[in-house]
């Protein structure tokens, strides 16, 4: 295996036996799957102090990018099921960060604003994902960061 740094292929070290994994290594989900755990991990330090999981940080940017969005909306966005929906947006509108409201529209729908504290916590967060992405884009060149966002959607999408 090898591990690209700078534009430069180098070998990885050789893995002891406490890290060798065996015929694993060539199961592309068990990379996946760790490369997830270390960005989550990462995440989780970064944001320590906001107390906001990566769900909750996506909900209420949605939300600050589109004022009024419908519940329903909002988890056909993000991909998720209702009721994680609905739990997330109550978690968020107990610690005041966001309103649910009637919508003008379709009476059967809650609208979601955010609060002026959750548009101060979503300032604040913003600022944490960047120097997030900073940590995490510094692995790549920018080729390969735009190469990686188009491998992985073609997983997801």
């Amino acid at each position: 295996m090898t591990r690209i740094e700078h534009n430069i292929i180098t070998p990885l070290p050789v893995a002891d036996a406490d890290h060798d994994v065996g015929a694993i290594s060539d199961i592309l989900g068990f990379h996946i799957r760790l490369a997830h755990g270390a960005v989550y991990r990462h995440f989780i330090e970064t944001f320590a102090e906001l107390d906001l999981t990566q769900k909750q940080v996506s909900v209420l940017w949605l939300i600050d990018d589109h004022p009024d969005i419908a519940q329903t909306d909002l988890a056909q966005r993000l991909r998720m099921d209702r009721a994680t929906t609905m739990s997330i947006v109550n978690r968020l509108q107990a610690r005041g960060l966001l309103v649910r409201g009637a919508s003008l529209s379709d009476k059967r729908k809650q609208t979601l604003n955010l609060t002026a504290n959750g548009l101060v916590i979503l300032a604040t967060a913003k600022k944490a994902i960047a120097a997030h992405e900073a940590w995490l884009q510094s692995r790549f060149s920018k080729r390969e960061v735009k190469l990686l966002m188009e491998l992985l959607a073609r997983i997801h999408e």
